[in-house]
């Protein structure tokens, strides 16, 4: 279990501080909602959440598998709707992995990405496909990527089903 200490410091601006590790990080509403958009929206953390959440359990299973995954690139585009409430609607993930892996490690990893804690833990109307390139470093520039190899969950009711765990994947 995990305490987070919200407070809410006016206009519309809100600071939270990890309990474990007394880090602290502001969130502001977003400027079609009212905010001066001058740090991450609440609906940005959903975002960032799920980008590092990926990444982060892809990070532990190549570790077990004695791969590292550092210089790997992601990019999370967040989608809103307003009608008939306003919400996240889309979350589109780009993931690039600086790596050329066997097709065994990469249907293990692939796997892992879509079964990260907030991918699973997302409401089903929210739509999360997940682009995976590899051997490629850029998911940082504006422009997508033209040669995307995969794409996993193209929504969260898909990956709600049963997937079966892949195959172990033995160390290099």
């Amino acid at each position: 279990m995990v305490d987070i200490a919200i407070s809410y410091d006016g206009n519309l601006r809100c600071s939270a501080t990890h309990g474990p590790s007394g880090a602290t990080l502001l969130t502001d509403a977003p400027k079609d909602n009212m905010g001066s958009g001058a740090a991450f929206s609440p609906t940005d953390l959903v975002a960032t959440a799920l980008g590092t959440c990926v990444l982060t359990t892809m990070a532990i299973a190549a570790r077990q598998r004695g791969i590292e995954l550092a210089g790997a690139t992601m990019r999370v585009t967040k989608e809103m709707v307003s009608k008939p409430v306003r919400r996240i609607a889309r979350l589109t993930v780009e993931l690039h992995i600086p790596l050329e892996l066997p097709e065994e490690q990469r249907a293990a990893l692939e796997w892992v990405a879509r079964s990260c804690p907030v991918h699973k833990s997302m409401h089903p109307d929210v739509e999360m496909p997940i682009a995976i390139v590899w051997g490629s470093r850029d998911a940082t520039s504006s422009e997508a990527s033209p040669n995307l190899e995969l794409t996993i969950g193209a929504h969260v009711e898909q990956s709600a089903e049963k997937t079966p765990a892949p195959t172990p994947v033995s160390k290099p």
